[in-house]
Order: C-alpha cells, then sequence, then structure tokens
C-alpha cells in the first residue's frame, strides 16, 4: 500500500495527514476552517486517494498558518506515499468545468517543485475564507511534495467555482499521474530517478 502519515507541530498549529494513494475516495477532513475543508474533501474525494486530515490551529488570529501547515503536510504525505515512484504514470492532466468555470491542471511527479498558476481576479471572501490564500495553498503543496504543477482557470466568474474546479482538476490530474502503468517496469525517467 502507497500510503503516509504525517505530523507537523508548530506554535501555529498541528496537523495530522494520512493519505493512501491506492484508496477510494473515503475522506475525514476537518480543519476548523470549513471552506478549506470543502476544497480538501473535493481532493480526496475526486483523485481516489483515502484522506484525513485533523488541524488545529490559531484561527482566532486568522485561517492562514492553519491553511498553509496543512497544504504542506499535505504535498509531504504524498511524496511520502509515492516512496520510490517505481511503475508510475508520472504525467496527469485534466480539464474540469463546474457551471461557468473551466479549469485545465497538469502535473509531473518530477521532484522538482514547480507551480504555474493563473486565475482571474475574484473576491477576496467566500464567507469568512480568505481567496487570496488560493495560490498559496498550491505553493506549499508542491514545495513539499516536490512536483511540477500547472493551473489555469480559463473560465469563471463565481469564486466559489473557481477554487473547487481547482481542486477537482488537481486531483484528477494526481488520480491518473500516481497510476501504476504496468507497461513501466522502473522509474518513468530517463535519468533513472525522479
Amino acid at each position: 500500500m502507497r500510503t503516509a502519515r504525517v505530523e507537523r507541530k508548530t506554535k501555529e498549529s498541528h496537523v495530522l495527514v494520512e493519505l493512501n494513494l491506492d484508496g477510494d475516495g473515503s475522506i475525514n477532513v476537518d480543519t476548523g476552517v470549513p471552506f478549506f475543508d470543502h476544497m480538501l474533501s473535493q481532493l480526496g474525494k475526486h483523485s481516489g486517494f483515502n484522506l484525513t486530515v485533523k488541524t488545529t490551529g490559531d484561527v482566532d488570529v486568522d485561517s492562514h498558518h492553519t491553511v498553509e501547515d496543512t497544504s504542506l503536510a499535505f504535498g509531504q504525505a504524498l511524496r511520502e506515499a509515492l516512496g520510490d515512484k517505481v511503475g508510475i504514470r508520472r504525467f496527469g492532466d485534466a480539464m474540469v468545468p463546474l457551471d461557468e468555470v473551466l479549469v485545465q491542471a497538469a502535473v509531473d511527479l518530477s521532484g522538482r517543485p514547480y507551480l504555474v498558476h493563473r486565475q482571474p481576479e475574484i473576491v477576496e471572501l467566500i464567507g469568512t475564507f480568505d481567496t487570496t490564500l488560493g495560490k498559496h495553498i498550491w505553493e506549499s503543496i508542491v514545495a513539499e511534495a516536490h512536483i511540477a504543477l500547472h493551473i489555469r482557470v480559463l473560465e469563471g466568474r463565481n469564486a466559489h467555482h473557481v477554487f473547487e474546479a481547482q481542486f477537482k482538476a488537481v486531483a484528477r490530474a494526481l488520480r491518473d499521474a500516481v497510476s501504476l502503468d504496468g507497461r513501466v517496469s522502473g522509474i518513468p525517467s530517463t535519468k533513472g530517478s525522479l
């Protein structure tokens, strides 16, 4: 089983992430930030990963530390669950519509962190959630997962839909990239390592 369990403790938060790449989309998420829980639930469900996230953080200050630390822990769990990456497809992409929104995501489990993120200007709050954290979520995941991730919002105006379609598109791209490919007998790289 390709699994990981990551605990991250700081003075600002305590995060537990449990991840199973070969799951069935079972999710149990509680970060204390309801909209972020909704987005992480999309990531778990549509990737087919089993995902448990339990975070307590200084949300009385704001949600920044909780969201950032949870994203870092998820990225680390993804990297650890991938292990040596033998037999994976490595690349994945998805185009996901959500009503008026259309998002394209592409991922390379390359071992090299790089993010390209294109999104239109949207309102600063979805309920009480600070939408300026959007790009930072992906930056944090990419930094710890050591992956290259491209996200482009091609169409859209509703902030909730813009966020949700991104999480669904990344989930579907990751589902593809982590899949085991019977035609690959080793590391999917001419360098011999990822």
